[in-house]
């Protein structure tokens, strides 16, 4: 029986902060500097462990049932790994190893497979833990394939492409089957002759019934130096923050169209993300010391609030009720209270945060 090794094969064991128990909802924090994994208690702002990242790990992703987080190894195309963690045992398992698909960035668990971006080959892919192999890749021809969304059905995803300055819509699309082709065991055509080559017989045994998958992408041009984004929860719009105007792209999913410019004056975005009423907007800056929140409907600013240096990764709660920033620069994470928009508090975890996820133990 083929066993799924990167989930199965432990390879270095994660060094506990505490002897506490883990919570049953956890804010994971990822330590650049550190190469740490870090699990924070969300009850008490404080770290409870640490697992080994991996290289450069820059994106991080929970298993639907919290069991296992997946980074992404970056090094801006050096690395071709991601990391697989048991978040249950607190240890790093075997790296998942993607060949030529250098760069992996940007993470989304979809389906039962983990999503990624790889830079460096100008591509997506989806990775099932359960055969340990890559089933999919799909070439946007875009340069600085970054981030990546993948809507529930399985059926759309969205890409920024930062050097490129565009965002990708992939469709999934069904088109009309190919031929039948020769029926299996058929050595010889009748009376003896030869059999036809199998592109021959497919022609000639005529269509089948089996429709086929394909892809459709559709590229859109957005602001210089497209990185972060984030979907509305309605699945109308997608906001995509521009790091070298510092202007924030809407582009309309029906139309598959930049529709507005919002002119941020925010240089140097980094990660965008949308509360889970669709009512703010958060954006970060590395380049500034204030997280920037936007009024969804109206596309008015408002707020500014300071954070710290500088700030990357952004996650949400589920309920809405703080938003967490890694405040890269200044080496923790920001707590923000999304109903006064005021910082709240400060975690420590560890040097350099940036990827940001949140893990339900079920």
């Amino acid at each position: 029986m083929r066993r799924p090794i990167a989930f199965a094969v432990c390879v270095m064991t994660g060094v506990g902060i505490t002897a506490q128990t883990a919570p049953s909802t956890s804010l994971l924090v990822l330590s650049k500097n550190d190469l740490a994994l870090v699990i924070v208690d969300p009850v008490t702002l404080k770290a409870v462990a640490r697992i080994p990242s991996g290289p450069d790990p820059h994106e991080v992703v929970v298993s639907p049932d919290g069991r296992f987080a997946c980074i992404s190894n970056y090094g801006f195309g050096t690395y071709n790994t991601l990391t697989v963690a048991d978040l249950f045992a607190r240890e790093a398992r075997a790296p998942v190893n993607l060949g030529a698909l250098r760069g992996p960035h940007g993470l989304m668990w979809a389906g039962k497979k983990v999503w990624f971006t790889a830079e460096g080959a100008k591509v997506i892919g989806s990775y099932d833990p359960v055969t340990n192999s890559v089933d999919l890749v799909l070439g946007t021809g875009q340069n600085r394939t970054h981030m990546i969304y993948v809507t529930d059905d399985l059926k759309r995803i969205i890409t920024t492409n930062v050097s490129s300055a565009t965002v990708s819509i992939i469709d999934q699309v069904t088109l009309p089957p190919f031929g039948r082709g020769p029926a299996p065991g058929a050595a010889q055509a009748p009376g003896g002759r030869p059999a036809a080559s199998p592109a021959t017989a497919a022609r000639q045994a005529g269509p089948s019934s089996t429709p086929r998958i394909d892809w459709d992408q559709t590229v859109v041009p957005v602001g210089p130096g497209a990185e972060g984004f984030d979907v509305t929860p309605n699945g109308k719009e997608i906001w995509t923050g521009n790091a070298q105007d510092g202007t924030i792209s809407i582009v309309d999913l029906a139309l598959k169209k930049n529709i507005f410019t919002i002119m941020a004056n925010t240089p140097g975005i980094n990660r965008l993300k949308i509360t889970p009423d669709g009512k703010l907007a958060l954006v970060s800056t590395l380049t500034g010391p204030e997280l920037v929140v936007y009024d969804v409907r109206t596309r008015k600013q408002v707020k500014r609030v300071t954070v710290g240096h500088g700030a990357a990764g952004i996650q949400i709660q589920p309920d809405g009720k703080r938003a967490y920033i890694a405040c890269s620069p200044d080496n923790y994470v920001a707590v923000l209270d999304l109903s006064t928009l005021e910082v709240a508090g400060r975690i420590d975890a560890g040097g350099q945060p940036d990827g940001l996820a949140w893990a339900v133990r079920r």
